[in-house]
């Protein structure tokens, strides 16, 4: 075991129990050298000038900079290095942000075992991926609601209109507003609801949140 390379982390996490646990669960690992830790992107990004690293292993949602933009940083300056995000979200906007703009190597939730931990670990830094079927799951999922949405295909118009419906706004405070009249939004909002498939207010509202038209 003595012959074989260690896999070099970093660990960054702006609550320091989480890399105390982390380290906890690590320590006896004797492929696995951590070599750095930080409560803070932006030192963690200094301390990566002067350590040789092959994995980071990275909070979402620190103080002074987000998990998307140190990852993005990580990539810009160090692009050898592979970065796999710890979150407590498994929100699919969020997963795809990371993977589209920042090129993560995996996504992992904090309730995360060990096994399931070394597992990635051990594949990303073999160049694979990983990424846990939780989140997978909400990829699909974020998927999906973004084809129906296309499916459904609503105007611009139809769109205002549903954020002003939200705002419990009635038909004549919409045609005000919007400087339309009465019977254009009613006709708006028979096309809106025959759209979408729902068949009143609360319906039309739970499906405009699910697909990001309001939010």
């Amino acid at each position: 075991m003595s012959n074989v390379k260690k896999i070099r982390l970093a660990l960054v996490d702006d609550h320091q129990i989480v890399i105390d646990g982390l380290k906890a669960l690590l320590s006896t690992e004797k492929n696995i050298d951590i070599v750095v830790t930080s409560n803070s992107g932006t030192k963690m990004l200094e301390l990566l000038k002067h350590n040789g690293v092959d994995i980071l292993l990275s909070d979402i949602v620190m103080d002074d900079i987000s998990g998307q933009q140190l990852a993005k940083e990580v990539r810009r300056l160090f692009p050898h290095i592979k970065i796999i995000a710890l979150s407590m979200s498994s929100v699919g906007e969020v997963v795809e942000e990371m993977i589209n703009d920042s090129d993560i190597s995996g996504y992992l939730l904090k309730q995360t075992g060990k096994d399931e931990l070394l597992t990635a670990i051990e594949k990303v830094y073999s160049g694979g991926i990983y990424f846990q079927q939780k989140i997978l799951d909400e990829l699909e999922k974020q998927s999906q609601l973004r084809k129906n949405l296309q499916e459904v295909h609503l105007t611009q118009r139809e769109k205002e209109i549903i954020v002003l419906m939200e705002k419990d706004l009635s038909n004549k405070q919409i045609a005000d507003q919007l400087n339309i009249s009465i019977r254009t939004v009613e006709t708006h909002r028979k096309n809106i609801l025959k759209k979408t498939g729902t068949n009143n207010l609360l319906s039309l509202l739970k499906w405009a949140y699910e697909h990001k038209i309001i939010g």
